[in-house]
């Protein structure tokens, strides 16, 4: 149920995300819903945004730790590229689809802002390790994300994947290194 809630975020947002959509992508009875979620939707919101934290936060720190930030800007853009493609067909990002929806202060809108921010934390590092001072690490996971994030909304809204790939030769263009990336994400 939380993965079929998860789907429905991506394409619809907290607004059109319904029970009766959930049950049916995933197959459970109407009383499992309840069982399961006593709290009703907010709840089920709430699982699927920390499924997706989770999800997203894992492939993120499993990022190989490269020697060189622009190694580090390229493994990323790679990881997400396939993830933006879909907004193209109509999907987006489920926490983001949180973070713009629910009321300022409420704890989605508060607990979606925390994994955004984790995401951050997670790339910062990353950027650090590879050289890069903290300051600049921070600011350049900040970007980072809010390139995926715009990415998702510009590639649905376009339909496309163009502006993605736009941005991302852009960032890598803004970012380059001396040194050639290496042939395979692994050779960081």
């Amino acid at each position: 149920m939380v993965t079929a809630a998860v789907e429905s975020l991506r394409r619809r947002g907290i607004a059109g995300t319904s029970f009766t959509e959930v049950l049916a992508s995933s197959g459970a009875a109407r009383g499992a819903v309840y069982h399961h979620f006593p709290g009703g939707k907010a709840e089920l919101v709430g699982r699927a945004l920390e499924q997706t934290g989770e999800h997203v936060g894992s492939a993120l720190a499993a990022l190989p730790h490269c020697r060189d930030e622009s190694h580090v800007i390229d493994a990323f853009l790679s990881l997400v590229r396939p993830v933006v493609e879909e907004s193209a067909g109509g999907a987006g990002c489920a926490v983001a689809a949180i973070a713009t929806e629910a009321p300022p202060g409420d704890h989605l809108q508060i607990a979606s802002g925390e994994i955004l921010s984790g995401w951050c934390e997670t790339l910062s590092t990353l950027l650090h390790d590879a050289g890069a001072s903290t300051e600049r690490a921070e600011a350049i996971a900040a970007l980072l994300i809010a390139t995926l994030e715009g990415a998702h909304v510009l590639c649905r809204a376009n339909a496309s994947i163009v502006p993605f790939d736009r941005a991302a030769a852009a960032m890598r263009a803004a970012f380059a290194s001396e040194e050639p990336v290496p042939s395979t994400l692994t050779d960081c």
